[in-house]
């Protein structure tokens, strides 16, 4: 019945605007999901809306950032206007590597890096990058406890509390603020992504790694990897609509309501996990993320094991 195959649509909504940001890993959860909930459509309809349901969670970052992005906003001076323009080319500039390496190789490592021990060792793998990088950044944090001011330039003077380490981390980062992000620092996240092609390793994983080792604040990299997504996944989303019509497929009825329906609850998820995240890393590290992809690596390793 068209009602079950809309609630199924619902929670794979759920499940893509929870993970599209978080740093786990989209696919990872899909595939376990798919095992579990498989919608009653076409492997083709179906390959196609993995990727074009990113298009609610796109659509969330733009109304979430809707002000930072508008460069025709009219409280913004003609300077942050420039300014907006510039974010704009700098994340266009950054999406480029991944156009380059990703469009061409998009069949090949579906096809062959696609298996569920590729995508948990990818998952396992920058679980433990996570953890290293966010502790490494919390040693040499702490060598600055004394001094009290930060490279980043905040000052943690009374009254205000004691900042814990991680704080301080943050603090000690390069870039404080988007506006502060560099052409070569854009670039060098850009290349980052690229990594994400290799299925489990988490777009957004691999660009905020990518932010922490180039000197961004946690702040920074999760807001640049907003921003970085809305050219990546649109054109994604397009170049599988495309290939979806040129086999000669066309959206019955049933299939386009599925479709609108995991796109709608993605958005909605999205926006909140996009507002819990900014929030979250203001006085968190990704530590935690880095855990949960570790369990959740070993699981996924697990659960195909004792399946074959």
């Amino acid at each position: 019945m068209l009602a079950t195959e809309l609630i199924k649509a619902a929670i794979f909504g759920v499940v893509e605007g929870i993970t599209e940001w978080l740093p786990i890993s989209s696919t990872g959860h899909m595939l376990l999901l798919d095992q579990f909930l498989t919608l009653d459509v076409s492997k083709d309809f179906w390959d196609m809306f993995l990727v074009v349901i990113q298009l609610g969670a796109i659509v969330a970052v733009l109304v979430a950032f809707f002000h930072n992005l508008n460069p025709w906003a009219g409280d913004k001076t003609a300077a942050e206007k420039r300014g907006t323009w510039t974010i704009w080319a700098k994340t266009i500039v950054a999406c480029l590597p991944a156009a380059i390496v990703g469009i061409p190789l998009d069949d090949w490592m579906e096809e062959h890096l696609g298996s569920p021990f590729v995508i948990a060792a990818a998952l396992v793998v920058y679980g433990i990058l996570f953890i290293v990088i966010e502790s490494r950044r919390e040693r040499r944090a702490s060598r600055v406890l004394a001094s009290g001011l930060p490279r980043g330039g905040r000052h943690f003077a009374a009254p205000v509390a004691t900042p814990t380490t991680s704080e301080l981390a943050d603090a000690d980062a390069r870039v404080q603020d988007i506006e502060d992000l560099d052409w070569k620092t854009a670039l060098g996240i850009g290349l980052f992504q690229v990594l994400s092609i290799v299925p489990g390793t988490s777009r957004s994983g691999s660009t905020i790694i990518g932010g922490l080792l180039l000197g961004c604040s946690r702040t920074v990299a999760a807001e640049f990897t907003f921003y970085l997504a809305i050219p990546v996944m649109v054109g994604a989303s397009g170049l599988r609509l495309v290939k979806f019509f040129l086999k000669g497929n066309a959206f019955a009825a049933d299939e386009a309501a599925i479709l609108g329906v995991g796109c709608l609850v993605a958005f909605v998820v999205s926006l909140l996990v996009i507002r819990f995240l900014m929030s979250f890393v203001r006085r968190h590290d990704f530590k935690v993320f880095g855990w949960y992809r570790i369990v959740l690596g070993v699981v996924v390793i697990a659960y195909f094991l004792l399946a074959a």
